[in-house]
Order: structure tokens, then sequence, then C-alpha cells
């Protein structure tokens, strides 16, 4: 009997709402997350805009594994904070990934039958180690150098809390997937597909 071992699972989801109701937006999300916060298994969220004045958000949340992120889905709690949103946020998109190989996947809006085509599988483990570390080296070391000029006097914990906040974001919604599309080729071997609008 094999026993199998749990796996954190990432929700990002996007949302829309009017960009003249950002605070309440803003208050909505971060209840959300207080919510959440007190469910087991729960590892963290985030949210960010995609783009100043924007009313597109990206919101993203991590569970130990895909029965606490279900505990929390189901939860009434869950629920009644999704029915207080009713006619201000609209959900547009929900996808899961597990484990840091979801960022290499190719992005996929829908599922499709596909004949003949081999399932895309994640590129070797050294190949993902080496993206995330060309993408996370110029940024730490940006981010290290303008904390330490501008920030000197604040303490560590609250210079690396702050960085931890901004590049987090940045690597999840900017730097990651550009990489991973520049060298997509080079991590699966073939062409990147083209996106269709």
């Amino acid at each position: 009997m094999t026993t199998t071992q749990a796996v954190p699972v990432t929700v990002a989801v996007s949302r829309r709402a009017d960009p003249a109701r950002t605070d309440e937006v803003v208050a909505w999300m971060r209840a959300g997350t207080t919510l959440a916060e007190s469910f087991p298994g729960f590892l963290g969220a985030g949210f960010v805009r995609s783009a100043p004045g924007s009313g597109e958000w990206h919101v993203m949340y991590r569970f130990a594994d895909a029965d606490t992120l279900r505990g929390w889905e189901d939860s009434p709690q869950r629920r009644w904070w999704l029915g207080s949103a009713q006619g201000m946020v609209e959900h547009t998109r929900v996808e899961r990934r597990t484990g840091i190989e979801g960022w290499f996947d190719p992005p996929v809006d829908h599922v499709a039958e596909t004949f003949g085509e081999p399932e895309p599988v994640a590129p070797p483990r050294w190949k993902q180690a080496v993206t995330i570390w060309l993408a996370f080296f110029p940024l730490s070391l940006a981010a290290t150098l303008l904390t330490a000029r501008f920030l000197a006097d604040v303490p560590l914990a609250g210079r690396t809390l702050l960085m931890t906040l901004v590049l987090t974001p940045l690597m999840t919604y900017l730097v990651l997937p550009r990489i991973t599309r520049a060298l997509h080729r080079w991590l699966h071997g073939r062409p990147a597909p083209t996106r269709q609008m």
C-alpha cells in the first residue's frame, strides 16, 4: 500500500469590478482572506490589480492540499462572503495549480479534446529551477539594492516583509509568465503555442 504526499494547491482567480468601487473591493477581499485564515490548511493569499485604475483584479490563495481547499470552498462562510459581493464583483476565470510545475504549463482557458497530440508534460525540474532563478535573481538583487538604499533604517524583518509583498505578485503575474514563455522552446522542446484573442 502506498501513501500519497499532500500537495499544496494554489487557486488563481480573475475578478472584474467597477474601478470607482476600489475601496469596497479591497475591503471585501481582505475580509475573505481573514475568513480563510481561520480554516485548516490555509497557507496564504494575496491580490493585485492589473494596472492603476483597472477594474481587473488577480487573486491567489493557497491551501495545504485538495481536502483542506475543499473545506474552505464548500464552507457556508465562503458562500456568504461571495454572496456579499453580488452586483459589485464578477468572477471571470479560475485556475487551480499544484506545485511549482503549474507555472510551466501553457495557459489554458478551456478544456478541449485533442486528437493525436501528446499531453503537455512539465519540463525537468532542473530546467524549472534554472528558469525560476533567471527570473528571481535580477528581481531580488534590484529589490535588495533599493531597500538597502532607501529603507536602510527599517529593521531587516520589515524590509524583508516589504520585499516579499512586492516581489510575490511581480513574480507571479509579470516576470515568471514572461520568462517561461520566452524560454518555452528550451523548456518543452517545441515553440510556444500561439495565443488566440
